[in-house]
């Protein structure tokens, strides 16, 4: 990896249901109107951390969320890839942790399975397949990954070569930026979850 170039991270704008704390994994929940002004903070955060240099890659999730924050923040997509998904909660879509826990005291995403979902090392199989692809398209240049908040924070995890577990311990906002490196080779994140609020 070369030392010059990082790996942005931008989780996708707000949407309703992110709002309120509903797991949103395969249901496409449009941004709201908040989410899209933040969405375009977000790529004036981007240039203004990275300037205005191509990026080697951009990859976002297929989820039209993650897409539409590409475009709101001026990003040309590279490629859409399933690697980036959300968290897939099965029967737990749509609903809070509160009301999760309900049925199963206790619980969270870290801890317990998602019938009917991912496993913890589902995703971190497909954390590590992208971290895989950046490391190989830094050397060209900075890489951009648009996607979603429980996958990014394993694929934090992961790049610093901690379990799909430790995700727990990145909080991510929405259209928040994060920026990941190394330091003569030894994995760091630079920045994690600036807000993509006006100055």
């Amino acid at each position: 990896m070369v030392d010059a170039t990082a790996l942005y991270l931008i989780r996708h704008g707000q949407t309703e249901w992110s709002e309120l704390g509903r797991h949103t994994g395969r249901t496409d929940v449009p941004l709201t109107a908040e989410g899209k002004r933040r969405a375009r903070r977000a790529g004036r955060l981007l240039t203004a951390l990275r300037g205005d240099a191509p990026p080697a890659m951009v990859l976002s999730s297929p989820r039209d969320r993650a897409r539409r924050t590409a475009e709101l923040a001026g990003l040309t997509v590279t490629e859409v890839t399933e690697d980036l998904a959300e968290w897939d909660y099965g029967d737990y879509e749509g609903l809070t942790t509160p009301q999760i826990r309900e049925r199963v005291p206790g619980w969270t995403v870290w801890t317990h399975p998602c019938p009917g979902g991912e496993t913890a090392a589902a995703i971190g199989s497909r954390a590590a397949r992208v971290i895989e692809r950046v490391y190989a398209a830094l050397p060209s240049g900075d890489v951009i990954l648009v996607g979603h908040g429980h996958f990014s924070r394993v694929l934090v995890a992961g790049w610093l070569g901690l379990p799909p577990t430790a995700g727990v311990h990145f909080g991510l906002e929405a259209a928040g930026v994060s920026v990941l490196g190394d330091e003569r080779g030894v994995p760091q994140v630079r920045r994690l979850n600036v807000p993509a609020v006006e100055s």
